[in-house]
């Protein structure tokens, strides 16, 4: 029997919601919000979100009422204690990532270091 490992990241209820909308509208009940942190950017790393049908054995897995969130080995560590938030406001739309181990970001939240 394989333990599936798990992860600190973290889903407010918003964005979890709005994961929700989303999956419904694809119409897919295989997908699961993957989350992954890549070499890229203007600070140095990515954050990457995206629906994924795949599962790897060594992925970490957490339930939040039914949306799954992945997270591959390498990431774990960038994330670990991050917080995804949906907004949806007139500023901005859009999926944010606190995170407590980002030591900087550039102006477009998308970046890290």
């Amino acid at each position: 029997m394989t333990e599936v490992m798990t992860h600190g990241v973290k889903l407010t209820e918003t964005a979890v919601s709005k994961v929700k909308n989303l999956l419904q509208a694809e119409g897919r009940e295989d997908l699961r919000l993957r989350v992954a942190v890549q070499p890229g950017g203007c600070s140095g790393l990515i954050y990457q979100l995206f629906f994924d049908e795949t599962l790897e054995e060594s992925d970490a897995v957490v339930d939040f009422g039914g949306v799954e969130v992945v997270v591959d080995p390498m990431s774990v560590p960038y994330l670990d204690g991050a917080s995804i938030d949906f907004e949806d406001t007139i500023q901005k739309q859009g999926f944010t990532i606190d995170n407590p181990n980002a030591s900087g970001s550039c102006a477009c939240g998308d970046s890290f270091s």
